[in-house]
């Protein structure tokens, strides 16, 4: 009787990534931490760099606002997201695309670039990382980042991830 080999398939490099942040995210508290304060430190960061003081650029016209610091963060990070999966960066599109909308109203009602907005903007990413440092002290591993800055940007889709296995969405 001969043994017969099924050759593997090579993992994705996403899939590779996603196992690789995996290993510090087992516990299920720090998992949970993660499902709140993930999303508020992405959601906070944008905020913060959507403040800073943009130049007016005349050949964009009446477009001008709408183009702003944060539109290199996003622009170097979907394409990011886009080279692991389209799907997840399609996802993340729509994920900023909430965020930004709930920017846009904060600005409306203390300003764009008052002490107001980078107080709120600066208050949830404080406490978010506490919240991310806590997580992980209840884990008892470091945060994948400090191996690898990169893992920055996995987190967010890291969680998207399982949203789309979840709902049987192929990422």
């Amino acid at each position: 009787m001969s043994k017969q080999t099924i050759p593997l398939t090579p993992k994705r490099p996403v899939d590779v990534l996603f196992d690789k942040y995996a290993e510090s995210h087992q516990n299920p508290t720090n998992k949970m931490v993660h499902w709140i304060c993930v999303p508020l430190i992405v959601f906070s960061l944008l905020g913060l760099v959507w403040q800073i003081p943009f130049p007016h650029i005349g050949f964009l016209g009446s477009y001008n606002g709408f183009f702003n610091w944060a539109s290199f963060l996003l622009a170097f990070s979907l394409y990011y997201y886009f080279t692991l999966s389209p799907v997840l960066f399609f996802l993340m599109i729509w994920v900023v695309g909430i965020m930004s909308y709930f920017i846009v109203k904060i600005e409306q009602a203390v300003g764009l670039g008052s002490g107001t907005a980078y107080g709120i903007y600066a208050a949830i990413f404080v406490a978010a990382w506490i919240g991310q440092f806590i997580g992980h002290k209840i884990e008892g591993k470091k945060p994948s980042f400090l191996d690898d800055v990169k893992f920055l940007l996995i987190g967010p889709i890291w969680l998207l991830h399982f949203i789309c296995k979840k709902t049987g969405i192929k990422y």
